[in-house]
């Protein structure tokens, strides 16, 4: 595969052979963007390798977590809700709000202009026919996740600090934003940290041997960073202790 100019320089700015504490690869991060990056501000995501097998139950992954930082960008929320909690949704600061009208738009439109939808239990018979739709996109509303909820108030208010969900997908991994090249280190490095914690936390029964296989850490237009899987879990036990 031949590779851009900006991508190559990357390359020579980091050993990739070596594993990296997050403190590191997110020093790397910033001077290949300062270096060789992109012109705009960059996602920067995580991505953990995980010794678990989907296609089983109890070996499934997925919840969701308030990034102490957020993610730097505006986050659209679309609540679908009855009666009383839509005023709840509109005064929490909910971007679209409805039930039986927006469900009948996404139906007929196919719309999806939002990043995130939380809906009532009360409601969700009727989201359910959305699924075909919602689904692929990751934007089905799911209690496992706490997009399924009587509390609408505070999943709006944390779906806009910065929420984000995560799932492994079928091959064992599972990618996850972690905010934008342009905060502060520290910021990146906290909100890293809480997110491996969280997919730590999320084990399931099911898993067997190592749980966590693999952590790498990269912008937009960067290569991948290795970290050291050792060090930062040792790391998430001096910062719980």
């Amino acid at each position: 595969m031949k590779r851009g100019k900006r991508y190559t320089k990357a390359l020579n700015l980091f050993d990739k052979s070596k594993l990296h504490t997050v403190e590191e690869a997110v020093q790397m991060l910033k001077k290949i963007h300062q270096e060789a990056g992109a012109k705009f501000d960059e996602t920067v995501e995580l991505a953990m390798k995980l010794g678990v097998d989907p296609k089983y139950a109890d070996q499934m992954v997925r919840g969701s977590l308030v990034l102490p930082h957020g993610l730097g960008k505006e986050v659209k929320v679309l609540v679908l809700a009855e009666g009383e909690q839509q005023r709840v949704a509109q005064e929490a600061g909910a971007d679209y709000v409805g039930g039986e009208d927006i469900i009948n738009r996404i139906l007929k439109e196919e719309w999806v202009d939002y990043d995130v939808v939380i809906a009532t239990p009360e409601i969700m018979p009727k989201v359910a026919k959305l699924g075909k739709i919602l689904g692929p996109k990751g934007l089905m509303p799911n209690p496992k996740t706490g997009t399924v909820t009587p509390n609408i108030r505070q999943a709006v208010e944390e779906a806009k600090r910065g929420r984000v969900e995560f799932r492994v997908d079928k091959t064992g991994n599972i990618h996850i934003p972690v905010g934008k090249i342009s905060f502060d280190e520290k910021k990146l490095v906290e909100n890293v940290y809480a997110a491996v914690d969280a997919i730590v936390k999320a084990k399931p029964p099911g898993a067997k041997g190592q749980y966590v296989r693999s952590i790498t850490l990269s912008s937009t237009m960067s290569p991948g960073i290795k970290v050291d899987i050792a060090q930062t879990l040792r790391r998430l036990q001096e910062l719980a202790a």
